[in-house]
């Protein structure tokens, strides 16, 4: 018979690997983006790391601003 303790040990080296994969990938996209600001340096970033270092954040006008932004054409014949 296993104790509490035991059958959780698996689980447990699950959440600590996950955990350094984690801070692997920190340290890895921290060190591309410090390379980034070299000048003629070019870093490649895949997809999920351009994401975690905020190339995608949106940031687009929404659409009833867009539609208040046309009023200022009206008129200007």
């Amino acid at each position: 018979m296993t104790t509490n303790n035991e059958g959780n040990n698996g689980l447990n080296d699950d959440i600590k690997m996950a955990i350094d994969r984690e801070a692997d990938a920190s340290e890895a996209l921290n060190e591309k983006l410090r390379d980034a600001q070299t000048p003629g340096f070019e870093v490649e970033f895949d997809p999920e790391e351009a994401e975690n270092a905020g190339a995608f954040e949106e940031d687009a006008l929404s659409e009833a601003d867009a539609l208040e932004s046309s009023t200022d054409w009206v008129g200007l014949d």
